[in-house]
């Protein structure tokens, strides 16, 4: 009887085991089918998901944070399904690509960090991201390989080898994202302007100003463009940001600083950034001519020049005719006052060409990198104010190569759309044929924002005034979900 009692107790373990691996097949076939069933109408016009498939998410997240194996299983299984989706989405909806700017935290190490940042970035339509990786002075690269002269943004013990901005390429892609790397360019930040052995690679204007008084946040530390040194260090971070495979560069900060009041003009050749050492060689070095290199010197260093300056080069150097400059054609008669114009003509195309040269620069290391690369710029940085004045920016992006991405940043704030859809328009008309334009506007979705017309609004704008576009970004993520990326800034590690 005891033995007749254990086969049947056997025969139930076996009928239960079996009853149970049925069961778990059957939860599993249902889990499967409510994650696809949810996958396949949850997109509104702009691509968002449905607060069913964001809370289904994130709960998986969640459990699969915690050990689950079924929840992480299903978690990875859900965010293929929304990538489909959301690509299925995009490709029939405008702009076919929907970007967003983001900056990533210390705090972002956490697990499940970048994994709920990357989620929110899906549900709500975007399928790529601009993260920052280079910005105020900080790189987004593992304290252990950070060979540049930045300090790494990432500086906690423990910490040193995790790498953010690999991550966030593995995270994004996982999910269907695009993930370009954000980097400043002539602006390297207040670290690097406190460093006794780079103090003469920053840029100086006449007054032997730096830009860190001269902007009013005191943060920003723009460089001489000319300056080798300059040119060494950043070529090493781009290559290093290249090496983690983004799919594109975006170089920001491609300009001189910006003052305020009177300062946000230049007008005298002392207004201008070229007094460094390396720029102010550079300017000499564009005359043809002994005549023409003292005239230069004249002008830069009095701001001016006179009738006895011209005599007095001419005694200097009399087998010479008269002086010659890159760029000028003589003429007879001349006057003083006609080369002052024409010195000031060719110092503020010197300083013009120092930006155009190191974008070059930039975007050779990420192209070498197997990097595309972009230009990020204000659609107003290039403009003549007055009579031989300039914005001080001296951004001469209608000169940037029509081979670059151009994301032209168009902030205006009028409370309507049209001061926005200007901007846009003066590079649309500005571009060279087959340029890629992605216009970057700054607001939030639903309402108006510091007197900005709703994302919505501006981007129906857009549509109607350059329908040719089909890339648009916003600006910025924190903007968007500030509870979150407050958390996910100020939270303590340790």
């Amino acid at each position: 009887m005891f033995n007749g009692f254990l086969k049947r107790a056997r025969s139930w373990q076996r009928l239960d085991r079996s009853l149970v691996a049925m069961l778990l097949t059957s939860t599993n076939l249902l889990s499967q089918c409510l994650i696809t069933q949810t996958a396949q109408a949850q997109t509104n016009a702009y691509c968002q998901l449905n607060n069913e498939a964001i809370t289904q998410k994130e709960n998986l997240r969640i459990n699969s944070l915690k050990g689950n194996s079924d929840s992480e299983k299903n978690y990875k299984t859900l965010l293929k399904q929304h990538a489909d989706s959301l690509q299925q989405c995009r490709s029939r909806t405008w702009p076919k690509d929907q970007a967003i700017w983001l900056r990533l935290y210390p705090c972002d190490v956490r697990p499940g960090s970048l994994d709920a940042v990357m989620d929110r970035l899906v549900n709500l339509g975007y399928n790529q991201v601009y993260v920052e990786a280079f910005f105020d002075g900080q790189v987004l690269l593992p304290l252990s390989e950070n060979q540049t002269p930045w300090p790494s943004v990432v500086r906690t013990p423990g910490t040193e080898k995790v790498d953010l901005l690999a991550q966030a390429i593995q995270k994004g892609h996982e999910r269907g994202l695009e993930v370009y790397a954000w980097v400043f360019t002539m602006n390297f930040g207040y670290s690097y302007a406190q460093r006794s052995d780079r103090q003469s690679v920053l840029a100086r204007n006449g007054k032997g100003q730096t830009s860190l008084s001269f902007v009013e946040d005191g943060s920003q530390a723009f460089i001489d463009p000319y300056s080798n040194q300059a040119k060494s260090d950043y070529y090493r971070l781009v290559e290093a940001v290249a090496k983690r495979r983004p799919d594109g560069i975006l170089f920001d900060y491609i300009r001189y600083p910006r003052g305020s009041g009177s300062d946000s003009v230049v007008a005298k050749v002392k207004d201008l950034w070229i007094f460094s050492d390396a720029s102010r060689e550079a300017l000499y070095n564009r005359a043809l001519n002994n005549q023409g290199r003292e005239l230069i010197r004249r002008y830069v260093s009095k701001g001016s020049i006179s009738d006895g300056d011209i005599k007095a080069v001419e005694k200097l150097y009399p087998d010479e005719g008269v002086p010659q400059w890159q760029g000028r054609t003589p003429s007879a008669g001349e006057t003083a006052a006609s080369l002052r114009w024409q010195l000031w003509q060719l110092s503020v195309a010197h300083a013009a060409q120092g930006v155009l040269d190191f974008l070059a620069l930039a975007t050779l290391a990420a192209e070498r990198g197997g990097t595309k690369a972009g230009a990020v710029f204000f659609p107003d940085g290039n403009q003549v104010v007055g009579r031989g004045g300039y914005d001080s920016r001296l951004q001469p992006w209608d000169h940037f190569p029509g081979s670059l991405e151009w994301h032209p940043m168009s902030y205006a704030t009028c409370g309507r759309t049209s001061c926005i859809e200007n901007l846009v328009k003066r590079v649309v008309d500005r571009a060279p044929s087959g340029t890629m334009v992605a216009p970057a506007i700054a607001g939030t979705w639903g309402q108006p924002m510091r007197n900005r017309p709703s994302l919505e609004a501006q981007m129906q704008a857009l549509r109607r005034v350059a329908p040719q576009i089909n890339s648009v970004s916003h600006f910025a993520y924190s903007w968007q979900d500030p509870e979150f990326d407050k958390a996910r800034k100020f939270c303590q590690l340790q």
